[in-house]
């Protein structure tokens, strides 16, 4: 399904955000002792929103906030002495816990699927641009063929929990799945605790379960924030209700600088090393797991609108929306028949 809207790509841009309507905690029956609390919260680089029913309205703040500090010390390359950063430093003595694991194992799965439209080891590539965690220096055509010497997803693997390397030179970067994973973690926790009802949302990467306070399926909405800023208008595009499930967004609206006239994304082709130039505005997945649904997202902005739909159509239990600039600077949107069934009306 194709929808035209004959409104200016340089005033629209698209984002995941859930819509989150409960600002206290409020009870949905008055013997059930089940009450739903709303919390927030900064992690990973972003904010975090979740909203759950508990018994008696008892936080679990405390826990998964620990499982947050956990999961950085495991992949964020922004923790000097986490595993990831361990394993960018050749520290030979570094062992893989279950989430370096998890997120390796999956990473290589959706690396395969996307003919590596996906690749984990693109971290230097994404420095050399300017969009890691080191600074942006000048680029060139050599440096970049230099670079790509040393990427390529199939480069890094595991052996019982000992990270190997083929290439010294090679690093990884899990910031294309590991806030969809930590949101997916964070979910597990819930379910340990019996929480049947809940949303999970961090930067917009969402997983929910069950039903809203009003006993409703969870409403997730898109938001259409302008390209021209970082101001974004809380206009929402489109609304999704899903009672189970993970959607997660991949876009090039919001990190992107301009250099000698020159638009330069945040998304980087592990084909080429640089940055991609199609027309693919944005994507959203909705998925079995946050995990899934971040990866592929990503893969799918560097294989555009239509190999990036024909991969989603072709996967079980998944489904896209695309938001794409066509050559009179308007924007088109399609999205699989699947994604058409989760839209409200």
């Amino acid at each position: 399904m194709t929808k035209r809207t004959a409104r200016p790509l340089a005033a629209l841009a698209l984002m995941l955000a859930a819509i989150l309507a409960i600002r206290h905690f409020t009870s949905t029956s008055p013997d059930s002792g089940l009450r739903y609390v709303k919390e927030e919260g900064f992690v990973h680089g972003t904010i975090y929103h979740i909203t759950y029913e508990s018994p008696g309205g008892k936080s679990l703040k405390e826990e998964y906030e620990k499982e947050f500090k956990r999961f950085d010390q495991s992949l964020s390359t922004f923790e000097k002495n986490s595993i990831i950063s361990r394993v960018n430093q050749n520290d030979n003595t570094v062992r893989a816990d279950s989430l370096f694991a998890n997120v390796l194992h999956e990473g290589r799965r959706i690396s395969q699927l996307s003919h590596g439209a996906f690749d984990m080891t693109v971290a230097p590539l994404v420095n050399a641009w300017g969009f890691g965690f080191d600074k942006k220096d000048s680029v060139t055509p050599a440096q970049i063929a230099e670079i790509m010497k040393h990427t390529g997803w199939q480069k890094v693997t595991l052996k019982g929990d000992k990270i190997v390397k083929t290439d010294t030179a090679t690093m990884l970067d899990a910031s294309a799945i590991a806030k969809g994973y930590s949101s997916d973690v964070t979910a597990a926790l819930l379910e340990r605790h019996g929480i049947k009802n809940y949303m999970v949302e961090l930067g917009g990467e969402c997983v929910v379960k069950g039903v809203n306070p009003q006993g409703k399926p969870w409403t997730l909405g898109i938001q259409k924030p302008e390209e021209a800023s970082t101001q974004m208008k809380d206009e929402i595009q489109a609304i999704v209700a899903i009672s189970q499930g993970a959607i997660a967004t991949s876009g090039n609206y919001r990190q992107f600088y301009y250099k000698d006239g020159k638009k330069y994304a945040h998304t980087v082709d592990p084909h080429t090393g640089f940055p991609v130039s199609h027309n693919l505005l944005s994507t959203t997945i909705y998925a079995p797991k946050c995990i899934t649904a971040d990866a592929l997202a990503t893969a799918c902005m560097v294989m555009g609108v239509e190999r990036g739909k024909e991969l989603i159509d072709s996967l079980d239990g998944i489904e896209g929306y695309f938001v794409f600039s066509d050559e009179k600077d308007q924007y088109d949107v399609i999205y699989t028949s699947g994604f058409e069934k989760l839209m409200k009306k």
